[in-house]
């Protein structure tokens, strides 16, 4: 798929100059530099609840990687840049997890990967070095981006980033109200949802000159500043 067949359902926007589209399945494609941008993968999660005696459901990983598998299907992205905490916990370094990680970065061995280390990162350890993925400290530069996990300010690039797992809530009628994973932008940054199954999110609080995108019913929507 190129940059220009994309599908309807995904939002353009301009950021630093460069056209993004933000994607359904909570990844940014940036066509220019045909990388994908994906935060809070959380691999072994599930896993991880599991080693504490949670009696959580298990498939979430391999989930994970096909939800992956389709993007790169469907974009043939040259990078991907993982915007923090691809493991979970140590807890989730099981064989079967690993195992399965293996496989798929087998399966997309041309695709060039990058971690920037995120607080989930520092607990988990690194990704296996045979998985060959470089793994950086934030802020990771990558044309006018700064690849970050935490959200902060950068001097001279826009940040993209991830570590909130960001919501915001429509209001319905009465009382009713849905709260709804999303991207948030301000001037020089933007927050992205979590990618992986089985997380939880914070709702982000209005500020001035901050957007949302809800995504939703597979697309994403700008937001009125008054909704």
């Amino acid at each position: 798929m190129t940059a220009s067949n994309l599908p309807a359902s995904a939002l353009p926007v301009q950021w630093a100059g460069e056209l993004l589209h933000l994607l359904p399945e909570h990844a940014v494609w940036w066509p220019e530099g045909r990388v994908l941008f994906i935060a809070d993968l959380h691999i072994g999660k599930a896993a991880t609840y599991r080693a504490l005696g949670q009696p959580v459901p298990g498939g979430t990983t391999q989930e994970n990687l096909a939800r992956l598998d389709a993007l790169v299907a469907g974009h043939a992205p040259q990078r991907i840049v993982f915007l923090g905490d691809f493991l979970h916990a140590a807890q989730a370094r099981t064989p079967q997890v690993l195992a399965a990680l293996a496989a798929w970065r087998a399966a997309h061995a041309p695709i060039s990967m990058t971690l920037v280390r995120g607080n989930h990162d520092s607990r988990a350890g690194d990704p296996p070095a045979a998985l060959g993925i470089e793994v950086v400290d934030e802020p990771y530069l990558l044309g006018p981006f700064a690849c970050c996990h935490h959200p902060q300010a950068h001097a001279t690039h826009f940040v993209l980033a991830g570590h909130l797992h960001p919501v915001c809530r429509l209001h319905g009628p009465g009382r009713d109200s849905v709260r709804l994973p999303c991207f948030a932008s301000d001037a020089r940054q933007a927050v992205l949802p979590a990618f992986g199954e089985f997380t939880g999110g914070w709702l982000m609080e209005r500020a001035p000159g901050r957007c949302f995108y809800a995504v939703g019913g597979k697309s994403v929507w700008a937001l009125p500043a008054s909704e």
